[in-house]
């Protein structure tokens, strides 16, 4: 039996050489080979590029060089300008290949390898960026960081770097021996400890002492929507009824909708504001960006009732449904600040522009409406002057506008929206920016919840479907072997094992797809892969890893809770613990969830306002919160006008179940329970409980309505 196996295997082997490798195209290196958009754009480089593997790190053992590491993503302006002087500059790239092997990496495939790497730039230099630039001994180990580097400064560098090697290894391997260690510490640094509601309170102080009261966001320049820390500060303002922390949310949210960050003719948010006024925007658009914004004005609105929330909720929507989305149901990652090699092209408007488009009457409208300047308001970032060019805004709200044009507010935006679409007509004949067309599973999670929750509370339905649509599709094309996700998917091709965020993110769109939809299956699917996550990932300590206890190509494991761009995986999953126990009734994975936080208490006490997830997700584990189960038939006029009902008020920390009075056991198998909780009179019926303990049923949408905004609190 033995000897079989051993027979078996180098058949298997001998069968795996002679498969025929794919050739690289005449001209090109390997990255042609690759499916990341952002690695493809290097394949004409003159630079020996390889992907990260294990065959590139062979090679530098073999022919005794150091590696050149070098990380960014395919919408990094920085990035293209650095391809553009040095990856596609004959003189470097012979130095470069001389002297190391060369490596490149598309952070967004592998956000391991660029958080691991990302770190020890910035314990090496205090800061960090893309590209980031690396230089590795041949067993993965640092001993030089920055980001972007000039031409001139690469041509000097280089051989430094290649008599350092040859001269004075011991030095260079002593250095990345140190940095290693310190790198070990700093990844397994968090100090563990309670979390409470103190800790709430002291975000709140973080982001009350550095808000701008004038433009709205945090601190000076540049500026990032982070809409999860204006979730937290609506959360905050429902638990304290603190009106400074309502009126940050929506003082920020009012002014970057005014702003150049909005693309005022086609929708979306750009990266960020490079200036303190939201004017200026860098202007790449990232899918998760979209995702974390719906979900913000959504809340804004449901919390406030204002429209203006709601509207632009849905414009940021229609966008990444228009600009974003895959004819195959997944939802692409990026579009480009750059168009004909330079940033904002596409998206900014001269006065001459705005005439040939809409005719000089109108024009002169849309200029005043959208603060269109003769000189231009877009300064060029190489010299600095005004070309004519406009980033387009709203400098005044809209009732302002209004007056100043002798019309009522109605008035204007009949006038004006034509206007708009008009200027996207045109616009949309430009030479578009670059599409990121890969497919994340962790952000396509993201916009699945965001477009479920806002299809459930905007009265959305087609928002639902649209989600559901992904959700179809990340379990058709990116569930690997053994039912583990994958986390790219790109031209046919789902490759990369799944990651926290990953996990955690996709989760999160299945929580809130069942309660748009009810349909039990996301639910019992985001428990299992709930439990998937906890044995993969979970460190005996509390919380995540990174990555699952199976990887091997990166030389830590690393472990993060601090909410940048987008929220950690594990503060998402700490919030997704503690609703699926109170889904389920299952109050151990609230016992997980709080672990999550106590394992990184030190870290996240040293700076609260840093981890706005985290806060939210104490805040629901802190409560009190509510389970609603309604009891009646799906789809009938009294369940749904009871599911509409428990949704009204603006209660955040609750979950609803649905149990179907034709079918119970589809749910009470896993809600147990929800078994005892039939319709009373054959009436759909609401069981509204606080922390498990229920009060009476009702059969009276209004009164359940009432009974949640009064327990929990005046609703706006």
């Amino acid at each position: 039996m033995a000897l079989l196996r051993v027979c078996v295997l180098l058949a298997v082997a001998l069968a795996a050489c002679d498969k025929p490798q794919p050739e690289i195209p005449m001209g090109q290196n390997r990255l042609a080979l690759e499916k990341s958009p952002y690695l493809r754009q290097h394949a004409d480089n003159p630079v020996d590029w390889y992907p990260w593997g294990d065959e590139a790190f062979e090679k530098a053992r073999r022919e005794d060089k150091p590696v050149f590491l070098s990380i960014g993503y395919s919408t990094c302006h920085w990035c293209h300008v650095m391809e553009h002087e040095s990856f596609e500059d004959a003189e470097v790239a012979a130095l470069m290949n001389r002297v190391f092997v060369c490596v490149k990496v598309d952070r967004e495939e592998r956000p391991d390898v660029d958080h691991i790497y990302m770190t020890v730039c910035q314990m090496m230099t205090g800061g960090g960026g893309w590209p980031l630039t690396l230089l590795l001994t041949p067993d993965r180990r640092p001993f030089f960081a920055a980001t972007y580097i000039p031409k001139p400064s690469m041509l000097a560098f280089i051989p430094r770097v290649e008599a350092a090697w040859k001269e004075k290894r011991d030095s260079v391997l002593t250095d990345s021996e140190r940095v290693t260690r310190a790198l070990e510490s700093a990844i397994g640094a968090e100090r563990s400890g309670k979390l409470g509601e103190e800790s709430l309170h002291d975000a709140y102080r973080g982001f009350l002492a550095s808000f701008d009261s004038t433009y709205g966001g945090f601190g000076t320049r540049p500026k990032f929507p982070s809409p999860h820390n204006l979730v937290f500060l609506l959360r905050y303002w429902k638990r304290t009824q603190d009106a400074k922390s309502l009126a940050m949310a929506e003082k920020t949210l009012e002014r970057m909708r005014r702003g150049g960050i909005f693309d005022q003719v086609g929708f979306g948010f750009h990266r960020y504001s490079t200036d303190a006024t939201w004017l200026l925007p860098h202007f790449e658009k990232m899918l998760y960006d979209q995702a974390l914004l719906v979900m913000a004005y959504t809340e804004a609105f449901h919390a406030t009732r204002n429209e203006s929330y709601r509207s632009t909720a849905l414009a940021i929507a229609e966008y990444v449904m228009r600009d974003l989305s895959s004819p195959d149901g997944g939802f692409y990652s990026a579009e480009d600040a750059d168009s004909e090699g330079e940033e904002g092209k596409f998206y900014v408007w001269t006065r001459a522009e705005l005439e040939q488009a809409l005719g000089k009457a109108d024009a002169v409208l849309a200029a005043a409406v959208f603060g269109v300047e003769d000189t231009g308001n877009f300064a060029e970032e190489a010299s600095g002057h005004r070309s004519g060019a406009n980033v387009l805004y709203l400098p005044r709200p809209w009732s302002e506008a209004a007056r100043a044009a002798g019309l009522s507010e109605d008035e204007l935006r009949a006038r004006v929206d034509p206007m708009r679409v008009k200027l996207l007509e045109v616009r949309s004949r430009r030479v578009r920016p670059h599409l990121d067309d890969k497919i994340l599973t962790d952000w396509n999670g993201l916009m699945i919840a965001a477009l479920a929750r806002a299809g459930r509370l905007l009265e959305q339905p087609e928002l639902i479907v649209r989600a559901r649509r992904a959700a179809a599709f990340v379990e058709k094309e990116l569930v690997g072997k053994r039912g583990v996700l994958l986390h790219r998917y790109r031209d046919g091709d789902a490759a990369i094992d799944g990651m926290l965020d990953d996990y955690a993110f996709f989760v999160w769109g299945l929580l809130e797809l069942y309660e748009a939809t009810f349909d039990v299956a996301y639910l019992e699917r985001a428990v299992a892969l709930t439990k998937h996550m906890d044995d993969r990932f979970a460190d005996k300590s509390g919380g995540y890893f990174m990555t699952t206890k199976d990887t091997r190509d990166v030389i830590v494991r690393p472990k993060e809770i601090y909410d940048g761009a987008v929220p950690s995986g594990n503060s998402v999953a700490m919030l997704n613990l503690a609703r699926i126990a109170r889904f389920i009734g299952d109050m151990q994975w609230d016992q997980k969830a709080r672990a999550v936080g106590e394992s990184f208490a030190g870290q996240v006490a040293s700076m609260p306002m840093a981890h706005a997830f985290v806060m939210t997700a104490l805040d629901f584990i802190l409560g009190p919160t509510f389970e609603v189960v309604v009891a009646g038939q799906p789809g009938a006029a009294d369940t749904r006008s009871m599911l509409a009902a428990v949704d009204r008020p603006y209660v955040p920390n609750k979950v609803v179940v649905l149990r179907p009075s034709d079918r119970p056991d589809d749910v009470v198998d896993l809600v147990p329970y929800a078994r005892d909780q039939a319709p009373v009179g054959g009436e759909a019926t609401a069981y509204i409980c606080r922390n498990f303990a229920c009060d009476l049923p009702t059969t009276d949408p209004a009164e359940a309505a009432a009974r949640l905004a009064g327990e929990e609190g005046k609703s706006r």
